[in-house]
Formats: C-alpha cells, sequence, structure tokens
C-alpha cells in the first residue's frame, strides 16, 4: 500500500473540484438577483469541500485529517439527497 503523497491524489477531492466546477458553471446562469442568495451559499458550500480536504492532509497526524474529512462531509447540503 502507497502512502498519500498530496491530497490531490484522493479521488474524493478530485470529484469534490469537478463539482465546484460544475456549480460554479450552473450557478453562473441564475438570475442576478441570487449573486448573493442561493448562488453564494452553494458555491461556498462547494468550495469548502475540496479545501477542507487539503487542509486537513497537510496537518499533522490522521486524527486531525479525519476531522477535516468529516467537515468536508458535512459541507455539502446536498449529502442527504443522494448517498454517492
Amino acid at each position: 500500500m502507497t502512502s498519500l503523497q498530496s491530497y490531490r491524489d484522493l479521488i474524493a477531492w478530485q470529484k469534490s473540484m469537478a463539482l465546484a466546477e460544475t456549480i460554479y458553471r450552473i450557478s453562473s446562469q441564475l438570475p442576478k438577483e441570487e449573486t448573493y442568495g442561493i448562488r453564494s451559499q452553494l458555491t461556498r458550500a462547494a468550495v469548502s469541500i475540496p479545501a477542507n480536504i487539503a487542509e486537513g492532509q497537510a496537518r499533522h497526524g490522521t486524527g486531525e485529517f479525519l476531522h477535516f474529512l468529516g467537515v468536508a462531509r458535512h459541507e455539502a447540503p446536498w449529502r442527504n439527497w443522494k448517498r454517492c
């Protein structure tokens, strides 16, 4: 088993980045009056997921890494809509 060299190696980070890009693209089509409403909430949550994964990997120790993975998991407001 190989040790983790970078958070970029994690499938979860790769998928969360793809999701963030998709959310940014789709949310840009929302009405301008939603810029500070649902659009802002969606994009902040989407970016927070890969950011927490990256920050957790930069911490020292498995416990801290697992903590940040849990934070990333709970950032997704849609997490209970469909189990991946």
